[in-house]
C-alpha cells in the first residue's frame, strides 16, 4: 500500500468568494478574499502561513505571484498545473510536506474572472497533429466523443444524461451561493440548444468568476482550532493520457485506477461514502466517474443516476451544491469539490447538508478526462 499520511492532516477552514460575477475585481483579488475568509473560518492569520499552493489560469508562476500579492515568505510555493485536478494534486503534497514538518500551514487557492473578462470558455487542452485537421472545439469536443462511445457501447441515452444536469440543478436550488438556481427539467435539458453531439447547452458546464480556498494543518493542531476538521484519509492521482486521440478507451477514465488506490489509502469503500463531489464539466463526467470510482458496474452509470438517486433525498448525494453545472465552474472547478466535501463534514452546509456525514470524496479531473485525482476526507470518528 502507498505511504500516504492517513488522517496526519487535516483541511480546517474552507471558502468561496465571487461567485457568478466579480466585476472590477482579478483573479487574484478574488482569490485572496477566498483566502482570508477561509484562514478566518480556522481562526488563523495570514501571517500563520508558510505554504502556497496555486494555479491561477493565466498566471504560470502564480505560486511566486500570489506570495508576493499575499505579502508572504513562504517556505514552499507550489503551482502544479493539471488542469481543473491541480488543487487535489496540490492536498497531496501538501499533506506530504506538512506531515515532513516542511510547513505547518498550507494555503490552496484558485480564482478566475473567466465569465466577466471573457465571457466565454477557455480551453485548456492542446489539439495535436492528429486532431487539428477535424477542428475539434476542445474541450466540448473531446468530451462529447466520450459520451458518444458510452452511448454506443452501452445504451445509455440522452434521458439519462439529462438526469445528471437536473440532480445537480436541484442542489443547487438549496444552495443560495450557486449561480443557476432555476427550474430545470429533462426535456428542458434536451431541448436546449445543441453545441457538440450529443450535448446540448445545458449538458456543459457553467462559465463564470469564482474563487476558492482551503487551509491545511498536521492533524495535532487541527483539533485545536476547529470543532470538526475534515482529516485527508488518501489522495492519489492518475493519468492515462493529455489529448483525448491518445485515450485508451473513451468510456474509462484514469479515475478506474487513482479511485481504488485512494480508498486502500483511506481503508474505505466506495459504499462506504456518505457524500460525493465530482468535477461535472460535462454530463458524462459524473457517470464516468460513478463507474470507474465503483460506484456502480461499468456501462451502469446510465442507468444508476435515473430516478433522482443522486439528486436531493437519493440514496447517493452527488454534487451537493449544485456541481460545474449549476453552482460554479470558473476555468477549473477541482477546488470547490473540495470545499463542499469540508463543509459537508463539518456540518456547516446549511439546507443542503447530509445527515451524519463522515465520509467524502472530493474528485478532480484535468485536460479530456486526462489527469484523475481522488482524495477522501473523514471526520475524526473514521480515523
Amino acid at each position: 500500500m502507498e505511504n500516504f499520511p492517513r488522517a496526519k492532516t487535516a483541511i480546517v477552514g474552507a471558502a468561496t468568494h465571487g461567485i457568478g460575477e466579480a466585476r472590477g475585481f482579478s483573479a487574484m483579488d478574488i482569490a485572496t478574499h477566498a483566502s482570508l475568509k477561509a484562514l478566518k473560518s480556522a481562526g488563523l492569520k495570514l501571517s500563520d502561513v508558510d505554504a502556497v499552493f496555486i494555479c491561477l489560469p493565466n498566471e504560470f508562476l502564480s505560486g511566486l505571484s500570489f506570495a508576493q500579492y499575499l505579502g508572504l515568505h513562504p517556505k514552499i510555493t507550489e503551482n502544479n498545473r493539471t488542469g481543473g485536478s491541480a488543487f487535489l494534486t496540490h492536498v497531496t503534497w501538501a499533506a506530504l510536506a506538512l506531515e515532513a514538518g516542511l510547513s505547518d500551514v498550507a494555503l490552496i487557492a484558485y480564482g478566475s474572472v473567466q465569465r466577466t473578462t471573457l465571457g466565454r470558455l477557455q480551453s485548456g487542452a492542446g489539439v495535436d497533429p492528429y486532431e487539428g485537421p477535424y477542428k475539434p472545439k476542445m474541450p466540448v469536443t473531446g468530451y462529447a466523443l466520450a459520451a458518444a462511445r458510452h452511448m454506443h457501447q452501452y445504451g445509455t441515452t440522452p434521458e439519462q444524461l439529462a438526469e445528471v444536469a437536473v440532480s445537480a440543478r436541484k442542489w443547487a436550488q438549496l444552495n443560495p451561493d450557486a449561480f443557476d438556481r432555476g427550474e430545470l427539467t429533462v426535456d428542458d435539458v434536451l431541448k436546449a440548444r445543441r453545441v457538440a453531439d450529443p450535448f446540448g447547452v445545458r449538458d456543459c458546464c457553467l462559465v463564470t468568476d469564482g474563487a476558492a480556498a482551503i487551509v491545511m494543518t498536521r492533524a495535532d493542531r487541527a483539533r485545536d482550532l476547529v470543532r470538526k476538521p475534515a482529516y485527508v484519509l488518501g489522495s492519489t492521482a492518475s493519468t492515462f493520457h493529455y489529448n483525448i486521440a491518445s485515450m485508451p478507451d473513451l468510456t474509462v477514465s484514469a479515475a478506474s485506477e487513482s479511485g481504488p488506490r485512494a480508498f486502500a489509502q483511506a481503508k474505505a469503500k466506495p459504499s462506504d461514502i456518505d457524500v460525493l463531489e465530482l468535477y461535472d464539466a460535462f454530463t458524462i463526467n459524473t457517470i464516468l466517474f460513478l463507474e470507474d470510482l465503483g460506484f456502480c458496474p461499468k456501462g451502469e452509470g446510465g442507468r444508476f443516476v435515473q430516478g433522482g438517486r443522486i439528486a436531493p433525498g437519493g440514496s447517493l448525494p452527488v454534487n451537493t451544491n449544485g456541481g460545474g453545472l449549476s453552482c460554479v465552474h470558473p476555468g477549473m472547478y477541482g477546488l470547490f469539490t473540495l470545499v463542499e466535501a469540508t463543509e459537508q463534514l463539518m456540518g456547516t452546509a446549511g439546507a443542503r447538508q447530509i445527515k451524519n456525514a463522515k465520509l467524502a470524496l472530493a474528485h478532480g479531473n484535468g485536460g479530456v478526462l486526462s489527469s484523475q485525482v481522488t482524495a477522501i476526507l473523514g471526520t475524526e470518528e473514521t480515523i
